[in-house]
C-alpha cells in the first residue's frame, strides 16, 4: 500500500504583501508541494512481490551402478607385421597376388626364374653321386688294405693311408650333400610364399624386374599384416598402474596383464567403447624419462574395422561397479573452486547446494556428496536463479525426456 501523506500549510497575511514577499510565498508553496508529491510517491520494497516465475527443468538424480575408467590413446598395430624380402637373386617372372587380398601362410606370392638354380641343383647332385662313387671306392680299398695288413703283405703306413682316404671320401659325401641342400632351398626361395595369415600390401617390384636376395641390401617386395585380433600399447603413469595392480588383487584376478584385466577401445568415429578386450601384457620395467609404463591391449577383430595404424582411445578399469547417482555435467554450477546444484524444494524455492563429484560417466558425474537420490535438481536454468526464489519447475528425467 502507498503511503498518503497530507501536508496543511496555512499563511498568515498580517500586512499587505509586496511583491517580493508574494515570490517568496509562491516559491515556499512549491517547494511544499513537490515533498508532498514525493512523500506520496515513496513505498516500502520491502513488501513488492516477485516478477514472472523462471522456468526452470528439474529431475531427480539418475540412480544406477558404474564402473570407473581410465581413458589413454594410441595406436593399433598388428600382432604379426612382415616385410617380404627376396632371398635368392633373380629375374622376377610373376606377381601371384592382388593388393590388399587376403592371404593365408603359405600361398605362393611372387615368382624368381627358378632355371639357373634348376641348374645349380642338378650339378650338386652329381657331385654328390661322384663323392659317393668315390666313398665306395676308398671303403673297398680299406677293406682289402685290413685283410693284406693281417697277413703282413703291406706296411701300416700303406694301411694308414687307405684309411684316411676313406675318412677324406666321407667328407667329401657330407659336403656334396650340403651342397645339394642348399641348392635345393635355393630352388625353394624362388617361389616367394606367405609366411603368414594376414592382409598384403601392394607390389613394391612388378614382374620383369631383378631382385636382390640375402643380406641388407635384398629387395622389398612388399609387406603383410596380421589383422585378427590387434594389439594397442599404451603409456600409463605409476599412480595408475598401482591402482589397477591393486584393483586385481582386491577382485582375485592374480597380476595385472592377464586375461581378466577388461578393457574398452573406440576408434576415432565413435563416440562410445563398443570394442571389449583385456589386457596381456604390461612393461616390467618403468621408464623413467616418462614415469610411465606401456599396457598393450588384445582385441579380436573378425570384421576387420581395426586396421594397424588407427588412432584409438582404449580405457582401462580402475574400480569395482559400486552404486551411484549421477546427475549431468550441465547441471552443476561452479562458485570459484567450489561446485555447487540448485535444489528446488516443495514450495517451489531454489536452495544453494554444496556437491563432491566423482568420475565422469559420459556425459554425466557422479555425485558423492550433498544430493539425495529423492530429490529435484535444477538440470536447466540454472544461470538465472539466486537463493530464495521461486520457480515454475518442468520436471522431467535425468535422460530429458517429459515426466
Amino acid at each position: 500500500m502507498k503511503k498518503e501523506t497530507s501536508i496543511s500549510v496555512v499563511i498568515h497575511r498580517l500586512s499587505p504583501p509586496d511583491r517580493s514577499t508574494q515570490r517568496t510565498g509562491m516559491g515556499l508553496l512549491a517547494a511544499v508541494t513537490l515533498m508532498a508529491m514525493i512523500g506520496c510517491g515513496s513505498h516500502d520494497d520491502s513488501g513488492s512481490k516477485q516478477g514472472p516465475l523462471p522456468n526452470v527443468k528439474i529431475a531427480q538424480p539418475l540412480s544406477q551402478e558404474v564402473t570407473e575408467w581410465d581413458e589413454y590413446t594410441g595406436r593399433i598395430e598388428a600382432v604379426n607385421s612382415v616385410d617380404v624380402r627376396a632371398r635368392v637373386s633373380g629375374y622376377l617372372e610373376k606377381v601371384n597376388f592382388k593388393a590388399g587380398d587376403k592371404v593365408h601362410k603359405g600361398d605362393l606370392l611372387f615368382q624368381i626364374d627358378p632355371k639357373p638354380f634348376t641348374a645349380q641343383l642338378n650339378y650338386a647332385q652329381a657331385e654328390l653321386e661322384r663323392a659317393k662313387s668315390k666313398h665306395e671306392l676308398a671303403k673297398n680299398d680299406l677293406s682289402r688294405a685290413e685283410r693284406l695288413f693281417h697277413a703282413k703283405a703291406i706296411s701300416e703306413e700303406e694301411h694308414d693311408a687307405r684309411s684316411k682316404g676313406l675318412r677324406e671320401a666321407v667328407a667329401a659325401v657330407q659336403s656334396a650333400e650340403a651342397n645339394v641342400y642348399t641348392a635345393r632351398l635355393n630352388l625353394e626361395y624362388t617361389q616367394v610364399r606367405s609366411p603368414i595369415d594376414g592382409r598384403i600390401g601392394r607390389e613394391l617390384i612388378t614382374a620383369g624386374n631383378v631382385v636382390n636376395g640375402g643380406g641388407s641390401e635384398s629387395t622389398l617386395l612388399t609387406f603383410i599384416v596380421s589383422t585378427d585380433p590387434v594389439y594397442i600399447y599404451v603409456d600409463a603413469d605409476e599412480r595408475s598402474v598401482l591402482k589397477y595392480r591393486r584393483q586385481a588383487q582386491k577382485g582375485g584376478r592374480g597380476s595385472l596383464g592377464d586375461e581378466q584385466t577388461p578393457v574398452e577401445l573406440a576408434v576415432a568415429d565413435e563416440v562410445n567403447f563398443p570394442h571389449q578386450g583385456h589386457l596381456d601384457y604390461i612393461s616390467p620395467r618403468e621408464d623413467a624419462a616418462t614415469g610411465t609404463l606401456t599396457l598393450r591391449g588384445v582385441f579380436a577383430n573378425p570384421d576387420e574395422l581395426l586396421s594397424p595404424g588407427f588412432f584409438a582411445r582404449m580405457r582401462v578399469r580402475q574400480s569395482a561397479p559400486y552404486p551411484a547417482i549421477l546427475l549431468p555435467d550441465r547441471a552443476i554450477g561452479t562458485d570459484q573452486a567450489q561446485r555447487f546444484v540448485w535444489v528446488v524444494n516443495q514450495e517451489n524455492q531454489v536452495e544453494y547446494r554444496k556437491v563432491e563429484l566423482g568420475a565422469h560417466i559420459g556425459q554425466s558425474r557422479v555425485i558423492t556428496q550433498g544430493l539425495k537420490p529423492e530429490e529435484w535438481a535444477v538440470i536447466e536454468g540454472i544461470q538465472k536463479l539466486k537463493p530464495g526464489i521461486k520457480v515454475n519447475p518442468d520436471r522431467i528425467s535425468p535422460t530429458g525426456s517429459k515426466l
